[in-house]
């Protein structure tokens, strides 16, 4: 039933469980894994200024963080014996909104999210990127809580 599955990923143990996740469904389908990182908004919400040298060195770490996070993942895809895809969205807009996008150019038909499952002032202080990707996807989202970690 779910053969194209896509896994946002940040590097977090959640996201290392939705990977977990997406590789025995794949699996047992014979289905594909795409995997995708988002550089959102939030994360320039400092003052990025792309015309300054520190704005520069920020936004390359992050490209450069991105990028190893989905090395990490797409490794452990591999050694499951698939062969998954990668992405690195520049989307810079909600988190939500970029994976929502990405389901639909790669027509995916299932999403796999992690979350760490907040409660109470810590997710309205953090936020739950789990619950914008929930509210924007177009195809079914199946959410992983991570095991061994308070709220």
């Amino acid at each position: 039933m779910f053969k194209r599955i896509l896994v946002p990923v940040d590097g977090s143990t959640p996201s290392k469980r939705a990977v977990s996740m997406a590789i025995s469904l794949a699996q047992e389908k014979q289905g594909q894994v795409r995997l995708v990182h988002v550089l959102e908004q939030a994360a320039f919400m400092t003052g990025y200024d792309p015309s300054t040298a520190a704005s520069g060195h920020l936004y390359g770490a992050l490209l450069s963080s991105g990028e190893q996070v989905l090395q990490e993942a797409a490794g452990t895809v591999r050694a499951a014996g698939l062969h998954p895809e990668v992405e690195l969205v520049q989307d810079m807009g909600r988190l939500g909104d970029a994976v929502a996008t990405a389901c639909t150019s790669w027509a995916a038909d299932l999403v796999v999210v992690g979350t760490h499952g907040r409660r109470g002032p810590s997710r309205l202080l953090l936020g739950s990127g789990a619950e914008q990707i929930i509210r924007f996807a177009t195809v079914p989202v199946l959410v992983v809580r991570a095991e061994d970690e308070e709220d």
